[in-house]
């Protein structure tokens, strides 16, 4: 067994989409900036899976500064991470996470979240996630940006031992 840890965060602006587990959410016209879709919950478990591995991060694998990843769909780079620790003869077993943000409430959405990421091979029934505020502190309690920290478990597939 292998434990891996992530987190992401970025900064809300106007004139985006608000991206948080692959699905969309309502919010003033506000969403989160980035090269990509900027889906902070997403980026979390993709380090953390990436981390268990002992793959690198986000950054060594999409790095920002190549053109192809600009608004990159999450869920699409979530797969292929998911593939390629597979490719190492691991798979999930436990993936926990928290969103933090001040606004909007996220509750309503965490069973949508739960079936996006599952469709990147991650089984729905191994996905925990919790949403909290800040209590008003710091950048996200301000309302000026949206955190979000993964921690998984991965282990040798059966049959790999």
């Amino acid at each position: 067994m292998r434990t891996g840890i992530g987190y992401d965060s970025h900064r809300l602006t106007e004139g985006r989409h608000l991206i948080i587990g692959g699905v969309e959410i309502p919010f003033d016209g506000m969403g989160l900036a980035g090269h990509s879709d900027a889906d902070v919950l997403v980026h979390s478990i993709i380090d953390a899976l990436l981390g268990a591995a002992g793959l690198g991060d986000i950054g060594m694998m999409f790095p920002d500064t190549e053109p192809r990843w600009k608004d990159a769909d999450s869920i699409a780079l979530l797969s292929a991470v998911v593939a390629r620790v597979a490719g190492c003869g691991f798979e999930v077993t436990w993936l926990d996470c928290v969103v933090i943000a001040e606004r909007p409430r996220l509750r309503p959405y965490i069973d949508a979240m739960k079936t996006a990421i599952a469709a990147s091979g991650i089984g729905a029934d191994l996905i925990n996630i919790k949403a909290k505020t800040n209590e008003h502190m710091g950048f996200i309690g301000r309302g000026e940006g949206i955190a979000a920290i993964a921690a998984c478990t991965i282990g040798k597939r059966q049959g790999d031992e």
